[in-house]
């Protein structure tokens, strides 16, 4: 890989993981201001030659979302009028995933929307972790490399004993991922059949299968509030489940959710670093935290060179 060619950039989103990326890939993050107007206004001016180079902008777009994914646009037009050969949007949580779809009648699906600003802006490739629903891909215009943090934590869940662990899918959406994981770990599988009234709030109905005398591990791509989590766990409890644990890609932790994770029947969430932990978070022991950089720093090494992304997870 030709350095001299590369440049990654970030925001304010999350610059430990990128520094991260760039120690992996032994090369230096890019110098840019990203900073705010009195009134709110996102101001960005990039502190280096990129004209011609082969630009990435790491920037998940967690909370606060809105002004993340403004520092994402702006970054991105900053870099194409510098005349940027080529830039890469590197979003390992991707916000507004979960409307991707008119789910009642007069509602946007903001997913689309996002990806039509972010290629407007100017990015001319996505590289994402773990979207929420595999079909926002097909949202873009341009090509998407769409990593997956498996390789991470089934590294960690290998840990647990094969015989004695049930993977668990917290609802309908989510059976496909779980089963993949449990085929790789040689586990049994469990699904958790769950009716949702309203956004943010989940009510657990019934389990599908045998999770009896087991070491219950709920599986999804994301704990936001952790109601589906808390919930799932106390109902695995009741059908005896002698441990339940949590694994997730993005440990989002709005409103409550540090504290319901707390109070729960849970004993460990596994999450990964694609979006950064609240204080009050990384002070709680339950939450376990591995890092993704060494896969996103690969991804962005095998793209600059032109190599296969999908071989990372053959």
């Amino acid at each position: 890989m030709s350095i001299n060619k590369i440049k990654i950039f970030t925001g304010n989103a999350h610059p430990a993981l990128s520094q991260e990326i760039c120690d992996y890939l032994n090369m230096p993050l890019g110098r840019a201001q990203v900073k705010k107007f009195s009134d709110g206004e996102t101001f960005v001016e990039i502190g280096e030659n990129v004209r011609g180079a082969d630009v990435f902008v790491i920037q998940p777009t967690c909370p606060p979302v809105n002004d993340h994914l403004m520092e994402l646009l702006i970054m991105v037009d900053a870099l194409r009028r510098a005349s940027s050969r080529r830039i890469t949007a590197v979003v390992p949580y991707y916000g507004y995933a979960r409307q991707d779809r008119k789910a009642a009648p007069r509602v946007p699906i903001s997913a689309k929307l996002v990806a039509d600003i972010i290629t407007t802006a100017g990015a001319r490739r996505l590289l994402a972790m773990d979207l929420h629903a595999g079909q926002i891909q097909g949202f873009f215009s341009i090509p998407v490399d769409h990593l997956f943090a498996a390789p991470v934590l089934l590294e960690h869940l290998r840990e647990f004993p094969r015989d004695e662990v049930v993977m668990v899918s917290p609802d309908a959406g989510g059976v496909e991922r779980t089963r993949a994981f449990a085929k790789r770990l040689g586990t049994g599988l469990a699904i958790i059949d769950k009716r949702r009234e309203k956004a943010n709030e989940s009510q657990v109905m019934h389990i599908i299968g045998d999770v009896k005398g087991k070491i219950a591990i709920i599986l999804d791509d994301m704990v936001d509030t952790a109601g589906t989590l808390c919930n799932a766990a106390a109902a695995l409890q009741e059908k005896g489940a002698k441990q339940v644990h949590a694994c997730a890609t993005h440990p989002v932790l709005s409103g409550p959710a540090v504290e319901r994770i707390k109070e729960s029947a849970l004993e460990s969430v596994m999450v990964t670093n694609t979006v950064p932990l609240s204080e009050k978070a990384k002070k709680l022991d339950k939450i376990k935290v591995f890092t993704v950089a060494p896969i996103l720093g690969e991804a962005i090494s095998r793209i600059h060179d032109d190599d296969s992304v999908s071989s990372l997870f053959v």
